[in-house]
This record gives C-alpha cells, structure tokens and sequence, in this order.
C-alpha cells in the first residue's frame, strides 16, 4: 500500500442522490400516491397522470408543496368528476408520506462506513439544498443525526445561500475550523457539489451514480470520482491514511 497523500480531518456530505436514491424513490412515491388517488375515484390512467405531475414537479420545483393541487387543476374536467378533489389530493400526499416512512434508507454501506469515519476521529457535516424542515427530517429519518455534528449542517434555506455559490462550502470550511484543503464534500451534482466545494478549496468526491446529473461532468477536476459510497473506503484508508476497517 503506499503512503498516504493527503490529510482529512471533516467529511461534508449531500443527502439527495447521495446518501440514499433520491431520484428512484421519488418516483415510486408518486406512482403510490396516484394509485391511491385513481383508487378514490379520479379517472385518469396512471400514465397519464403521471405524465402530468412530472410537469408540474419540472416547472414549479420539487419543494412546491401543492404539486398534486396543481395536477388536479389542469387535467381534464372529467377526471374529477364526482369526486371532491381536496380528499384526492389529502390521499396521495398520505401515499407519498407512507413510502417516505416505509423507504426512506442510508445506501448500503452507509451506516457503517459513516460510524467507522467517526470511530476515527473524522468530524462530519451536511451540506443540502432544499427547504429546512424536508432536509432536516431526511437527516433524522435516515440516521445521519447520529453521525454528524449539529452545528455542522448547512441547508441552503437555513443559511441563505445556494448550493450554486461557492461561499456555501467556505461557510462549512470556516465553521469546521480547519483548513479547506483537509475538509471534503460529498456529492452528487457535478457543478453544484462538486465545482462549489472544489473552488472553495476543498477534497471532493463526487459521487457519479445513477441520479438525474450522472451524465452531466464537471467544469473542475474532482478529486475523486466514485459511484456508489462504498467505494470511499479504501480512498479514505490509501489516499488519506485513516484508520478506517476493511470492507
């Protein structure tokens, strides 16, 4: 094995994409929570109205919290129908919120690697995009609290500043108190994650994977580029020396 190159002292991590599969678990929760609204009585094919939500995620974000409201509104006038269409909404919002509880899981590895980082000594941090109360309930929901230190999560609301701005990341570098060059962050948007972090000085491993920017690259060069969080192990054990168990 040969030396180690690099020191470490803060791992930063994103949660979408990231720590669990944003993309794919959205998308079942959606078909469940259309399924529970065809069942009460809205007359549509699921692929139709699929289709259409996916509209409506795409134009007013993801965080809009009156997504199937505005489904209901622009399909046909026949679709609802008969039935009372706040009671369809209140089924899929319950649908989706159940598959939230049922699904909502650290990728393989992640725990454990997670626990093993903090057994070492390695301090570790958040750095999320999104509304305060939804990324901090994925934290708690996922069982990050228990690894990362509260004074170290950054949501873009929380802070007000985007994930898109540099400053984001040496807001976390100044927090943690260590020089950027001995912090990393995680992440799965090749600009965002890993352009943001890197021109704030920063290690970054971005995690390519299988989610909505997989295809897109980098301007800058990652330090690391992984595909699945499993593959951080032995980068954190050659490249940075720590004492970390095999797989």
């Amino acid at each position: 094995m040969s030396a180690p190159t690099a020191s470490l002292d803060v791992v930063f991590w994103d949660i979408d994409d990231t720590m669990f599969t944003t993309t794919a678990f959205a998308r079942r929760a959606r078909e469940r929570a259309i399924a529970a609204m065809i069942e009460r009585g809205l007359k549509a094919t699921p692929e139709v109205v699929f289709a259409e939500l996916a509209a409506v995620v795409e134009e007013f974000g993801s965080n809009d919290d009156r997504h199937y409201d505005r489904l209901l509104k622009r399909l046909p006038a026949e679709a609802t129908a008969g039935t009372n269409p706040d009671l369809l909404v209140t089924a899929g919002v319950i649908a989706y919120h159940e598959t939230k509880w049922e699904e909502l899981r650290l990728a393989p590895g992640a725990a454990r690697l997670l626990a093993d980082l903090n057994a070492a000594g390695v301090r570790l941090g958040v750095i999320s995009a999104g509304l305060t109360r939804k990324q901090m309930e994925k934290i708690l929901r996922l069982g990050m609290d228990r690894y990362v230190e509260p004074q170290l999560i950054l949501i873009t609301d929380q802070v007000g500043v985007a994930k898109s701005n540099p400053l984001l990341y040496r807001m976390a570098v100044e927090l943690a108190g260590v020089p950027a060059e001995r912090t990393m962050h995680v992440g799965d948007h090749p600009q965002k994650d890993a352009d943001g972090a890197k021109r704030a000085g920063m290690q970054v491993a971005w995690h390519r994977g299988t989610g909505k920017y997989s295809q897109i690259q980098p301007e800058l060069e990652p330090d690391h580029i992984i595909d699945s969080l499993e593959e951080l192990r032995p980068i954190f054990i050659e490249r940075y020396g720590l004492a970390l168990p095999p797989r």
